[in-house]
């Protein structure tokens, strides 16, 4: 039989049922303990409760003056000022009050404050433009924070304001899931290094470069492999290296039909191969594993397949591990800016720039959408997702797409 006659074993899966396969075997890896003012990025393992209530006494919500609320607009006499950071020891009888600033507890007998901007204070008294309601201008005891409430979930990806918030608790050490280990192989008897001279006819290893950057974006460790020529025996070996120090191994490159396409009779000797095609452009030799504990994901060799099948298939996968509850990019719903031409049999996810543009989210094409234009990624912040067909897409049209970094 022909190279052009061969028939792959593997049946054609849809996208989304290739996706449950891979988040099936995508279980959140075990937790470690780590400083949590510098947890920023990682996922919470455990829901905390706050240990204390914020703030822990009543404070004045701005500068001005504590006061008794039942004095009216009756001058004060002013006997002291009170500063953030430090109970008072003073009690505000009828008749008088206290300057206070921003922050500062209130002091006992005060039931409320005037601002600054409401009230004037010449030779120790305070004169009042209004009377104030009891409880006005103060924030009152766990206002913010209630001793017990739940203030994280498990599966919260930390970011800023969580750090301050674990800060504000004095909570200094946190359970997070672990960072998946990703270990990237390039295959290719094409391929150098970037830096190495560069024989007519080969290509620069780009992809392993840029699926290390995508992993390290997605939360990972990563761990490089390096390039193994198409030798059966050098893969399996390489192979093996890669699933004994990663969680996650992602190769790239020999995964089609070729006679030199040899990941997935490798990985079927030493595995289970769940899926080995999917109904999607550019990626449909996409490839999915498990030997073991450890995922495997083949990639295809052209720059954008791989790019595009790690960001709709692998990146999930490595989210989940990490105990991400929305492991997912958003998904939006955007109207085309610019025609878009569909592939005739499969879904295609074609790169865009979304902006939000008069009141709607607009998707323009970044041009040529070959799957070796690495180009066609560059700008790019969201994958749309084109349904197969035969006309063109028109402007105007409203389809979906995958945000993959922020609006501009």
């Amino acid at each position: 039989m022909s190279q052009l006659q061969r028939e792959s074993p593997y049946p054609m899966l849809a996208i989304d049922a290739a996706l449950g396969l891979i988040m099936a075997h995508a279980a959140p890896l075990d937790h470690e303990e780590v400083d949590a003012l510098a947890a920023d990025g990682r996922v919470l393992a455990t829901t905390l409760q706050a240990p204390e209530a914020i703030p822990d006494l009543p404070r004045s919500a701005m500068d001005g003056y504590a006061l008794r609320s039942a004095d009216g607009l009756a001058a004060r006499r002013v006997v002291a000022e009170l500063t953030a950071g430090v109970a008072p020891g003073l009690v505000i009888d009828a008749g008088t009050a206290a300057r206070i600033m921003t922050g500062a507890p209130l002091p006992a007998g005060a039931d409320a404050m005037i601002p600054t901007e409401l009230c004037e204070e010449r030779d120790g008294v305070l004169f009042v433009q209004r009377a104030v309601q009891p409880g006005e201008h103060v924030h009152t005891v766990g206002q913010d924070v209630a001793p017990g409430m739940v203030v994280l979930e498990r599966g919260t990806v930390l970011g800023a304001p969580e750090v301050g918030l674990l800060a504000t608790l004095g909570v200094t050490r946190v359970a997070v899931f672990r960072q998946p280990r990703v270990a990237v192989l390039s295959t290719g008897d094409e391929l150098v290094e970037p830096g190495a001279p560069r024989p007519p006819g080969a290509v620069r290893d780009a992809n392993r470069y840029a699926l290390l950057a995508a992993a390290r974006e997605a939360g990972c460790a990563t761990i490089a492999l390096g390039i193994v020529r198409d030798d059966e025996a050098a893969q399996r070996a390489a192979i093996l290296q890669g699933l004994e120090q990663a969680d996650v191994l992602v190769t790239s490159g020999g995964v089609s039909m070729g006679t030199r396409d040899l990941i997935k009779p490798i990985l079927a000797e030493l595995g289970t191969v769940h899926f080995g095609r999917v109904a999607f452009k550019p990626g449909k030799p996409t490839t999915f594993a498990t030997v073991g504990a450890t995922l495997v994901f083949g990639l295809p060799g052209n720059p954008v397949s791989s790019l595009v099948s790690f960001e709709v298939f692998v990146r999930p996968a490595l989210r989940a591990l990490q105990g991400d509850a929305r492991p997912y990019r958003p998904q939006v719903r955007v109207t085309l800016a610019t025609p878009v031409r569909p592939a005739a049999d499969r879904p295609e996810y074609q790169r865009v720039i979304i902006r939000w543009q008069a009141g709607r989210l607009r998707a323009t094409s970044t041009g040529p959408q070959g799957s070796s234009r690495l180009l066609s990624l560059h700008g790019a912040n969201g994958l749309l997702l084109v349904p197969p067909g035969e006309a063109v897409y028109p402007v105007g049209t409203e389809l979906e797409a995958m945000l993959t970094g922020p609006l501009q």
